[in-house]
Parts: structure tokens; sequence; C-alpha cells
């Protein structure tokens, strides 16, 4: 992949502005993209959305000040395939390949890196803003626009769209060496997060990721990575072939990854999600294309299931009860992670469930966590079986309502079910709709609840 060029760039922009002039008063304005990585149901459309095609590149990297300046839509596995050649990485890459820049800042990105990089916008040093007024503007967090640029992370373009960022890089080198630690109590496990986020290290060994994963009660794991030039001989594994990354957490207690395949270890089977697909059969496996061994490709053969129901046909001939999509990443201060974890066997019951803590740096208005304090996320995807009472959503309304009072956040790329008072209270909506009084005051986009949160 080259770099785009700061002409080409702005032919870009124009273009993208063009669009958007394009577009009657009164019609909605979305991406014209045909990849989402979102969950929550969307009201289909026919009319044009804003013209994106240009702004998937990287424009430039600065090695020596290690920054880089990207294109909004440029997705995180074009991104690193340009970094990883100077060494560099973004401070935090999130899992899946197609996620991209503009959409981790907008919404909201996490991997191992963030119990000490916090999320993905902490790294961001200024963004061009497509505003709804249809300009411009350079947001910096010491400008004018630092309103902006404070409360545009988890604003879903309800504020405008990204299309150039400038990102801070780290310097990293070519492997990974990993620890697979089991702790039988989650009180231990919490323990464990709390200390390696504050020293860093772990039995004397520095930690430079950390994530884990929750298998059964009393079964979790922390994998820590540390970043290492010297493979010591050891040949590294892959798991983009026969082998599955999550399978083998459990059945090897340290491994040695390339920092590529490190970056991509959960893509190649969507987490454990490729099993719902019959991929991880490892008869199956043999003939399934390698080109298909990704988290996209997965979306699409979801999106086929979703549009002609056949899970649920399935499920009737089977005499099986109705499923609901109980797809959330939610976060949990570290002290309470233990008690969400009981409360989430006991209510819900699915397995695995990811875990990945973080700490955030300063305080972003539309996500307020409180700044220097660790918490864990907690990733679960899958479906439960609830019966009739499916579409009302049970299960993700208790999430909510249990993240709610464990002093937690939940992301907002799926289904979202808080009634709009509460809604304002967890995301900021003053400041929100403050923020979009200025920038939209023609209200051409629609507002985050609208777009999360409302049944369409």
């Amino acid at each position: 992949m080259s770099f785009v060029g700061a002409s080409r760039h702005a032919e870009a922009v124009q273009r993208l502005r063009e669009s958007y002039a394009a577009i009657p008063p009164g019609q909605p304005v979305r991406l014209a993209k045909k990849t989402t990585n979102l969950f929550r149901q969307r009201s289909a459309s026919s009319a044009p959305g804003l013209d994106v095609a240009g702004l998937s590149g990287v424009i430039g990297l600065d090695i020596e000040a290690r920054t880089a300046d990207v294109q909004g839509m440029c997705t995180y596995e074009d991104l690193v395939e340009v970094t990883l050649r100077y060494g560099l990485i973004p401070y935090v890459v999130p899992q899946l390949k197609t996620i991209t820049l503009g959409g981790a800042v907008t919404g909201l990105g996490i991997e191992s890196t963030s119990f000490r990089n916090g999320l993905p916008h902490e790294s961001v040093l200024e963004m061009d803003v497509f505003t709804g007024s249809g300009e411009i503007v350079t947001a910096r967090p010491d400008n004018e626009h630092a309103d902006l640029f404070r409360t545009f992370p988890n604003s879903y373009g309800s504020l405008g769209y990204a299309t150039r960022i400038r990102i801070a890089l780290e310097k990293v080198p070519h492997y990974v060496a990993l620890r697979h630690v089991r702790f039988h109590e989650t009180d231990k496990l919490a323990a464990a997060i709390a200390e390696i986020t504050e020293t860093r290290t772990w039995q004397g060994q520095p930690v430079d990721g950390l994530d884990g994963v929750a298998f059964e009660p009393g079964e979790y794991y922390l994998t820590l990575a540390r970043w290492t030039g010297d493979p010591g001989g050891t040949k590294p594994s892959s798991y983009t072939g026969q082998q599955i990354y999550y399978r083998s957490i459990r059945e090897r207690e340290s491994d040695l990854l390339t920092m590529h395949d490190y970056l991509w270890r959960w893509d190649t089977d969507w987490f454990w999600c490729s099993g719902a697909f019959g991929a991880q059969n490892p008869t199956l496996r043999r003939f399934w294309p390698r080109r298909w061994r990704r988290s996209d490709a997965y979306m699409k053969l979801l999106g086929l299931d979703r549009r002609f129901g056949i899970a649920d046909r399935l499920d009737r001939r089977a005499g099986r009860p109705q499923r609901e999509r109980v797809i959330q990443d939610i976060e949990v201060p570290v002290e309470r992670i233990g008690e969400f974890l009981d409360w989430f066997d006991a209510e819900v019951g699915m397995r695995p469930v990811w875990l990945c803590p973080l700490v955030a740096h300063q305080e972003w208005s539309s996500y307020p966590l409180e700044p220097g304090h660790t918490y864990v996320n907690a990733g679960f995807w899958g479906t439960v079986h609830v019966g009739p009472d499916a579409p009302n959503g049970p299960k993700n309304r208790a999430i909510e309502a249990k993240v709610h009072e464990l002093d937690g956040h939940k992301s907002l790329y799926s289904d979202v079910f808080y009634d709009r008072e509460t809604f304002d209270v967890l995301y900021d909506g003053r400041n929100l709709a403050t923020v979009k009084r200025r920038y939209d005051p023609e209200d051409r986009f629609l507002d985050l609840y609208d777009k999360a949160a409302r049944r369409r």
C-alpha cells in the first residue's frame, strides 16, 4: 500500500463535500460504505450517501516524530501494513482488521495495550472533521475546536466525520512472547489485573499487552504479552491455518507470535465466533478458503442469516425457543469485574467472555470513565434462547441495568435499550447537544440517542 499524499487527499475531501451538497435537506445523511462493524438494527435506505471512497489510505508518516496522518476511512489492516514497515504501530490496534481509524475514534476501540495506552482516541493529536454545516474544521485539544475534540469520541457520526486524523505511534520489535496465566477465583484475577496495570510487570517480567478470557466459572486466563526482538530459537506459532488461537490459551502456558500475527490473532476466527459457521470443524476448515478466515467474511455470512432468518427457521423446526442476540462490550471498574462475571454466569450463561483492562488518561465527555482508574472490558457475542420475549431484548436490558448498577458503561455499536433520560446521564447528553448546536445547527446528522437507541 502506497501513501495517498496531500493532493489526492484534498481531491477526496472535495468529492465528500460535493456528495453532501447533493443530499436534499431533510434526507438522512449516512456514509456510502459497504462494510460495517455495527450490530444494531438500522433502517434500510436507498438515498445516496457521503462519498468516502477516496478517504481510505495513509497520507503520510513522520518517522522521527512517530506520528501518522491517516484518512478517516483507512482500516487498521491497511494502516498497520504501512507502519510495521518502519517498526511502528498505533498505540491501540483494535482486534478486527476492517475497523477504521475514524470508526474507532468516533466510536470506541480497545485492545491489549489499553491498560497502558487507553482507548484509540487518546493517541489522537488532531483531526479534521466534516461537520453538519458542511465545513471542515481542525480540532485539537488546545484550539478553538477543543470542545469538538473532547466530545467526538463515542459520538458515532452525530457530530461529523473525521477526514484526517493525526495519531501517535509507538516503536515495536518483531516478536511478541505470550504467557497464559490461569486463575480460579475472580478476586485473584482482579487483583492481578490491578497489579499489572499499576506496575506493568508480573513476576519480574515486563508486560506490554494484557487481555484475557473467562472460559467457565472458575477458569479465567490472563494473557501477558511482552514485546521482544529475540525469539530465543523458538519458531513463531501461526493461527491463520488449522490452529485456532483462543483454544491455545487453554492448551499452552507460553507462546511466540510475530507482531503482525499478534495484532490480528483474534481476527482469523472472529475471536471464537467462527464456530457458528462451521469454520472450526477440522474437516471443513481444510477446505475453508484462507481469504474467508477473517472477521468481515463472517460478518457477511451473519448478514445473510439476518436477511433470510436461517437460524430462526432452524430453531422453529427443531422446536427450540426464539433467540435473543446478546452482542455487547461493557466496562466496569476492576474491583467489580468478579461481581459482574458471577451475575453474568447466573443470568445469561454465555461463554467464553473476553476481558480487556483499560485506563483512561483524561476525561472524555461522551464516554465518561474516571481518569486513572482501572476498568475491565467484558466482551460477549452470541445468542441466548429466551422464547417469544426475544424481540424485547430481556437479556440485553438486564445487562444494561447491571452495568449501570456497577458504575460501568457499555459501547454503543450494538443494540441499546436505555430510555432518553438514562442515556443522557450516562453519555452526557447535555454536552452533546451543546456541541451539536455549534457544529450541526440545522440537525443534518441524527443525534447520538436517535442513532444508537431509538427503535427505527
